[in-house]
């Protein structure tokens, strides 16, 4: 009889036990979830309150200055006499049989005064350049900012000859002063230093240039189509090229 009295007791102390058993657990776990959730709570506000570090997206870009090689054999100089140069970063994926190449603008010098002054300067000598250079804009390997050319081949054309890569002089000394008007030289010498890097291979190519590199861009397009595949989809883009007319009356 005692027994089944205790019957109940002994089913509810089970029972009771079970509860706190799964209470306790139950409280662990929102305890944890908590603990998780502030600590959320607290990166987030870190990362709010730190500023923006925009380190690897720059250095992404950062593209190297290159000197072209035996250019001084050939006599393709800049203004100054020192070797021209252009800024090659690799395409990848789909770009990677695709080329843009971007001719850098800068005017034109057309006095012997004008163009002594230019050659001071990164617009006539590379000892003054940039040795690396940050590829933004049409040259971008952002997809979001470049959609159509983020994986192409890109080259920027340093600008440094000051008459939108057509002058061939023979002599380089001027009224006494040392200037050397090589454009077409550095055109053909940057052609035959690209064909080597592969865009004899293109599938399409995109010749683009800003001012004096517009005008250098409608001067030299039909040549920059003829070395390129049959096959090849060439296109050129002057953006604000000028075009110098001089008229005799």
């Amino acid at each position: 009889m005692a027994t089944s009295r205790l019957r109940p007791l002994t089913w509810w102390r089970n029972w009771a036990k079970k509860d706190w058993t799964i209470a306790a657990v139950g409280f662990t776990l929102i305890l944890f979830l908590f603990t998780l959730v502030s600590n959320s709570w607290r990166d987030d506000d870190s990362d709010i309150n730190r500023p923006f570090d925009r380190s690897h997206t720059v250095t992404a870009d950062l593209v190297d200055l290159t000197l072209f090689h035996n250019a001084k054999d050939r006599g393709a100089l800049c203004l100054d006499g020192s070797l021209p140069g252009y800024h090659f970063q690799k395409g990848f994926g789909s770009g990677s049989h695709n080329w843009l190449l971007h001719i850098e603008g800068g005017g034109w010098c057309n006095t012997i005064s004008s163009c002594s002054s230019r050659k001071l300067t990164p617009l006539g000598s590379s000892k003054y350049m940039e040795r690396q250079v940050r590829f933004s804009g049409i040259l971008s390997s952002d997809p979001a900012q470049n959609p159509d050319f983020f994986s192409w081949n890109k080259v920027k054309i340093r600008y440094c000859d000051g008459a939108s890569f057509a002058g061939h002089a023979e002599s380089e000394f001027k009224n006494g002063t040392a200037l050397f008007f090589r454009g077409q030289l550095i055109w053909e010498a940057l052609m035959d230093e690209l064909l080597s890097l592969g865009i004899s291979r293109a599938k399409q190519a995109l010749l683009s240039g800003c001012s004096a590199g517009g005008l250098a861009t409608l001067i030299h397009c039909d040549d920059f189509q003829e070395l390129l595949p049959k096959v090849a989809t060439v296109k050129c883009l002057a953006d604000a090229g000028r075009m110098f007319l001089e008229i005799k009356l």
